[in-house]
This record gives structure tokens, C-alpha cells and sequence, in this order.
């Protein structure tokens, strides 16, 4: 699971969605990642649909900077998504609700 790449985690994201979880959200995550794999991707959640694309969205509901290796640390379970936020490991501008549930969208391995 350690040699998992950004690209392979954002385009598996969609696979993982729970819609039920998600239910009544409409709202586009810009995720901004730094590090090794330093690159953009937009993840869209609509209609019970989740899609995720590399790039950048003009105005996204909530927009998170993290450094690619936390990233799939916190994908893994290897890091707690939490205790990244707290120790500033993750910044999250935007809807801040969003940002607290949003984890509870995918069905997480490990």
C-alpha cells in the first residue's frame, strides 16, 4: 500500500465514495499537495456522484494543502487525519464543516 502515488489514490477516490454519506452535499475540494508529488487535483462531490480530475478550480467549496507523503500516510492509516490537522500537517481553507466530514464520504482502508 506504501507505493501508492497521488494519481492512483485521487483516481481511486471516486471508487471508495460512500453517496449515502454524502447525501444533500454538492461541493468542489481543490486539493493542493506539496512535496515529492507536488500537484493539483479538483474532487467533486454532486448529486450522489463523486469524480476527481488533476487541475485547479477558479472558486472551490474548500481548498486543502498537504504534502503528498501525509497525504497517503493518512490514506494508509498510517496517520491519523486529526492529528494532522492539529499539529498544522494539513491546512484547510473554506467550509470548515466540510473539511470535518469529509472523511466520513470514503470508505477508508486499514
Amino acid at each position: 500500500m506504501s507505493d501508492l502515488t497521488i494519481q492512483q489514490v485521487m483516481e481511486n477516490t471516486p471508487k471508495v465514495f460512500q453517496p449515502a454519506a454524502a447525501e444533500g452535499v454538492n461541493a468542489v475540494v481543490q486539493f493542493h499537495f506539496t512535496g515529492a508529488e507536488a500537484s493539483d487535483w479538483v474532487l467533486t462531490i454532486a448529486e450522489g456522484q463523486c469524480t476527481t480530475q488533476p487541475g485547479q478550480h477558479d472558486s472551490p467549496t474548500m481548498t486543502m494543502t498537504i504534502d503528498s507523503q501525509d497525504y497517503l500516510d493518512i490514506i494508509s492509516g498510517k496517520l491519523n487525519a486529526m492529528s494532522a490537522f492539529m499539529q498544522g500537517k494539513v491546512k484547510v481553507k473554506g467550509d470548515m464543516g466540510l473539511a470535518m466530514k469529509f472523511p466520513t464520504f470514503f470508505k477508508m482502508s486499514g
